[in-house]
């Protein structure tokens, strides 16, 4: 499944917590890889990757990701 229509602050939000893409994937129990395409808007997370990202990352899903306006 590809990102259309879905926008999303993956990236940024690792960044400003100093994660590698690595280290945010070991948290989280997938691959870099993983991490990397949902990133680029290759892919589409399941609602539990994205609920296991925001908690991650201490935040509301809603502030990972959004639809396109």
């Amino acid at each position: 499944m590809t990102a259309d229509g879905l926008e999303n602050r993956l990236r940024e939000l690792r960044a400003r917590d100093g994660l590698t893409q690595a280290q945010l994937a070991e948290k989280v129990g997938v691959t870099r890889k993983t991490i990397n395409t949902v990133e680029n808007r290759v892919f589409v997370p399941s609602t539990i990757l994205a609920l296991k990202l925001a908690a991650a990352l201490e935040v509301p899903v809603e502030e990972i990701f959004s639809l396109e306006r």
